[in-house]
C-alpha cells in the first residue's frame, strides 16, 4: 500500500466501539452539564464583561455575548452530530479518523493536545496568582516559587500551580464515579456565587450607565463595528463545551444525553454571561471598567467590600472546575491516540477501574512542567489556533457524515443542512485569520513537528495500518 494511500485510510467505527467497550460508562445529563458549565464558566465571567465593554462595545457587551453564544451554538449543533454519530473517545481526533482518513485525525490530535494542556496550564498560572492575592495579608508567597523558571528573575518553580494540578490528576485518578460528585458541587457553588453577585449587584443599577447603550464609534471600538467586535472578543469565552465530546464513550444514553450537555452548557453559559455584563455595567460606568478584576472593583465602588471577597473565592472555584474538565479530556484525548498505536507507552490501556489511568498520569505530568516552568503569556493564544482548527474540520465533517450509509446515524442531526455546517465552518475559519501573525507561524511550527512525528513513528506504529 502506497504511503497515500496509508495515511488517508479509514478507521471503522465498529473497531473504535470495540476499544473502547471497557471504559466504564457513569456520566449523565446532569454530569455533562456540570463538565460543561465547569469548564465554559471560569474565571473569565469575571473579568470579560468589564474589559470588553470599557475597550471596545460599551453597555451594548450584553449584545456582544448573545451574538457569540449564537455562533458558538452552530459549532455546538456540529459537535452534537458528530458525539451523537460517533459515540467514542477522542472528540475531533476520533471523528477526523473516521471521517477524513488517519493522518487528518492526527492533525486534529495534535492540535487538541496543543488547545487542551497549554489551557490547563495557562489557567493554573491564573489560579496561582489569584491564591498568592488572597493569602497575601495572611502569608506571601516567596518570590522563588512563584513563577515560571526564570533565575534573572529570581523564580524558579510556580508550586501552586504545580500542586492545584497534582490535585486534580489525584481527583480524576480516583475515578469519573467519585470524583464528579466534587466537580458538581463546586459548579454549583460557583453559579450561586455569580447569582450572588447578580442579587446584590442589581440593587445598585443607575440607568445612566446605561446611556449611551452603544456608544458613538471611536478609535476603531464601540458603535455596531465594536459590538460585532466584541462578539468575535468574548467568543473564546464558550469554548469548553467541546471537550464534553470526548467523554462520548462513558455517557449513558449518548445519542440523547451528550446534546442535552452540550446546549444545556451553552444555554446557561449564555445567560449568565449576558446578565452578568448587564448588571456590571449598570453598577458602574463601562468606562471605569479596563481593570484586572471589574466585577471586584464594581462591588467595592459601591462598599460591597465583602461581597468582592466571595467573588474572588468563586473566581478559584469557577477556573478549579474548568482545569478539572480540561485536564479529564487531555487524558481521553491522549488515551485516544493511544488506543490506535500513534503515540508509545500503552496509553491506550486501561485500568481495573476501566479508566485510561496512564494516559491520565501522563496528561497531569505534562501540564505540571508546563504550568510549574514554562511562561506561557506568548503560547496561550495557541490554545485558539487549535480549538478553531477542530471547529473548521468537525463543522465541515457533517456532509461527508450524512453520505456515509455504514454509520446507523439516528441520533442528533444538525438543522438545515448542508447550510449550517458550512457557516460554522466559515466563521471559525474568519476568526482564526483574525488571530497574530507570529500566533500562525508558531502554530505552523508546532503542525510541522507534529507531522515529524506521525511519519517517523505514527506511520509505523499504526494499529490501523497493521490491520
Amino acid at each position: 500500500m502506497g504511503l497515500l494511500n496509508r495515511v488517508f485510510k479509514k478507521e471503522s467505527i465498529t473497531n473504535y466501539m470495540q476499544s473502547d467497550e471497557h471504559l466504564t460508562k457513569t456520566l449523565s445529563a446532569k454530569d455533562l452539564l456540570g463538565l460543561g458549565v465547569g469548564a465554559v464558566i471560569g474565571t473569565g465571567i469575571f473579568i470579560l464583561p468589564g474589559t470588553v465593554a470599557a475597550t471596545t462595545a460599551g453597555p451594548a457587551v450584553v449584545i456582544s455575548f448573545i451574538i457569540a453564544a449564537l455562533i458558538s451554538g452552530l459549532v455546538a449543533m456540529a459537535y452534537s452530530e458528530m458525539a451523537s454519530a460517533l459515540p467514542v473517545a477522542g472528540s475531533a481526533y476520533s471523528y477526523g479518523n473516521i471521517i477524513f482518513g488517519e493522518i487528518i485525525g492526527w492533525i486534529l490530535g495534535w492540535a487538541l493536545i496543543l488547545e487542551y494542556f497549554l489551557a490547563v496550564a495557562a489557567v493554573a498560572t491564573s489560579w496561582s496568582a489569584y491564591f498568592a492575592n488572597l493569602v497575601a495579608p495572611i502569608f506571601k508567597m516567596p518570590k522563588a516559587i512563584s513563577g515560571p523558571f526564570n533565575p534573572a528573575g529570581g523564580t524558579y518553580i510556580n508550586l501552586i500551580a504545580v500542586v492545584v494540578l497534582l490535585v486534580l490528576g489525584i481527583l480524576l485518578y480516583g475515578g469519573m464515579k467519585e470524583s464528579k460528585r466534587l466537580q458538581n458541587g463546586m459548579v454549583l457553588l460557583k453559579i450561586a456565587i455569580i447569582l450572588l453577585f447578580i442579587g446584590v449587584g442589581i440593587f445598585y443599577i443607575k440607568s445612566g450607565n446605561y446611556h449611551p447603550f452603544v456608544p458613538a464609534r471611536s478609535n476603531g471600538a464601540f458603535g455596531i463595528h465594536g459590538i460585532l467586535t466584541g462578539a468575535s472578543m468574548v467568543f473564546f469565552a464558550f469554548l469548553g463545551f467541546d471537550a464534553l465530546s470526548s467523554s462520548a464513550a462513558e455517557v449513558k444514553n449518548p445519542k440523547r444525553n451528550i446534546p442535552i450537555g452540550i446546549f444545556g452548557t451553552l444555554i446557561i453559559a449564555a445567560i449568565l454571561y449576558a446578565l452578568v455584563a448587564f448588571v456590571l455595567t449598570g453598577m458602574v460606568n463601562y468606562k471605569q471598567l479596563n481593570v484586572a478584576d471589574p466585577v471586584a472593583f464594581a462591588l467595592q465602588m459601591v462598599g460591597k467590600n465583602g461581597v468582592a471577597f466571595v467573588v474572588t473565592i468563586g473566581a478559584l472555584v469557577g477556573m478549579f472546575t474548568m482545569m478539572y474538565t480540561m485536564l479529564y479530556a487531555s487524558s481521553r484525548l491522549v488515551y485516544a491516540i493511544g488506543r490506535d498505536g500513534l503515540l508509545p507507552g500503552h496509553l491506550g490501556k486501561l485500568n481495573k477501574k476501566g479508566e485510561p489511568s496512564r494516559a491520565l498520569l501522563i496528561a497531569t505530568i505534562v501540564v505540571m512542567i508546563f504550568g510549574g516552568l514554562v511562561p506561557l503569556d506568548r503560547l496561550v493564544a495557541l490554545v485558539n489556533i487549535g480549538t478553531l482548527l477542530a471547529f473548521i474540520v468537525v463543522s465541515l465533517g457533517i456532509i461527508p457524515l450524512r453520505k456515509r450509509k455504514d454509520l446507523n446515524h439516528t441520533g442528533y442531526k444538525m438543522p438545515f443542512y448542508p447550510v449550517l455546517p458550512l457557516i460554522s465552518a466559515g466563521f471559525s475559519f474568519f476568526l482564526m485569520t483574525q488571530l497574530q501573525v507570529d500566533t500562525l507561524v508558531a502554530a505552523a511550527v508546532w503542525f510541522a513537528i507534529g507531522i515529524v512525528i506521525y511519519l517517523a513513528y505514527g506511520v509505523k506504529h499504526s494499529k490501523l495500518n497493521k490491520q
